[in-house]
């Protein structure tokens, strides 16, 4: 079975924590343990901040998460940066030491999933960030 979850959101605080539980739930409806759900809690937590933090020039984000019972394909893909930098660039300029305060999101998210990869968007400003994860504990 698969089940497919697209949103579109408000970039505000509120949002992610919707996303998070709503994709949650999701998971745990098919069954997959705590751990891997709190995995991809986490990477969406930080994808879902940096748009909200950084992506000035849209007022909404879309997250789109596919899951077929062996992974979890999680885009969260935003509307840019005010000053119209790519956004793939922007996240790899942001990255942090590991004892930094801000700025460890792209490390997280690739400590606690697989296939991260940041893309500008193609004919449209903004940037897709892409994860993977699979659903065996």
């Amino acid at each position: 079975m698969e089940v497919v979850l697209e949103m579109t959101l408000p970039r505000n605080a509120e949002s992610a924590p919707l996303v998070r539980h709503t994709l949650d739930a999701s998971l745990r409806g098919l069954g997959v343990g705590s751990e891997v759900r709190a995995d991809i809690a986490l990477a969406l937590g930080e994808a879902c901040a940096n748009v909200i933090q950084h992506a000035a020039a849209g007022m909404e984000y879309e997250v789109r998460a596919r899951m077929d019972g062996a992974r979890c394909v999680v885009d969260v893909i935003d509307g840019g940066t005010a000053d119209g930098a790519d956004g793939a660039a922007a996240w790899e300029r942001v990255e942090a030491p590991p004892l930094a305060e801000h700025g460890r999101g792209l490390r997280l998210m690739r400590a606690f999933t697989e296939g991260v990869q940041i893309a500008g968007r193609a004919h449209r400003n903004g940037s897709i960030v892409h994860f993977e994860k699979s659903l065996a504990s």
